[in-house]
């Protein structure tokens, strides 16, 4: 049977794709996306950035990359986080050939073609399995949702607008000034 010809996918069919296809595997589903725009692009290379260099200020060895990087959830979850950041007490559990399990932060980038997956499918995967911090930046509304996970369910910590900044709560001291990205 053509992988094409399936139903219902799993890891072990994700796998078998082409390395850097642009899929990504949600709740048994091969979602196909098409590269981003630029702005998102632009919008992911300074947050990864500005984090990094946090990181480099603060001596903090977690691992922190953006995609296309698999982070496989379970047999039929294996998403790719715009960015994500993992403690340096745990990259060693989950930096594998590919992440597995769940981040502490994830950064989602919205797009017209991912919106609704980042807004809702990925949102509960992500609450789910346990991101503990989960950021949604909206590049045409010009702000950032930080949810936290408390008791198992992400609540709204913070709404940032264009000219505020954003504090993370896992990465204690970040603070990313939303006004360096919209412009």
């Amino acid at each position: 049977m053509l992988i094409a010809d399936k139903k219902k996918y799993t890891a072990e069919d994700y796998l078998m794709l082409e390395e850097g296809a642009p899929f990504q595997l949600i709740n048994y589903d091969l979602i196909m996306s098409p590269s981003p725009i630029p702005i998102h692009q632009v919008i992911s290379v300074k947050i990864t950035q500005a984090i990094a260099n946090f990181m480099d200020q603060t001596n903090n060895y977690g691992f922190l990359v953006s995609a296309p990087m698999d982070v496989k959830f379970d047999e039929g979850n294996i998403l790719q986080p715009d960015i994500l950041f993992i403690s340096a007490d745990r990259v060693t559990e989950l930096v594998k050939d590919r992440v597995e399990g769940a981040p502490d932060i994830v950064i989602e980038i919205l797009s017209p073609s991912n919106a609704y997956y980042d807004l809702r499918q990925k949102k509960d995967i992500y609450e789910k399995f346990g991101v503990k911090e989960y950021i949604i930046i909206d590049p045409v509304q010009e702000n950032a949702d930080l949810y936290l996970l408390q008791d198992g369910a992400y609540y709204l910590h913070q709404k940032a607008q264009k000219n505020e900044t954003l504090k993370s709560v896992i990465l204690q001291g970040l603070g990313i000034e939303l006004s360096k990205f919209f412009k």
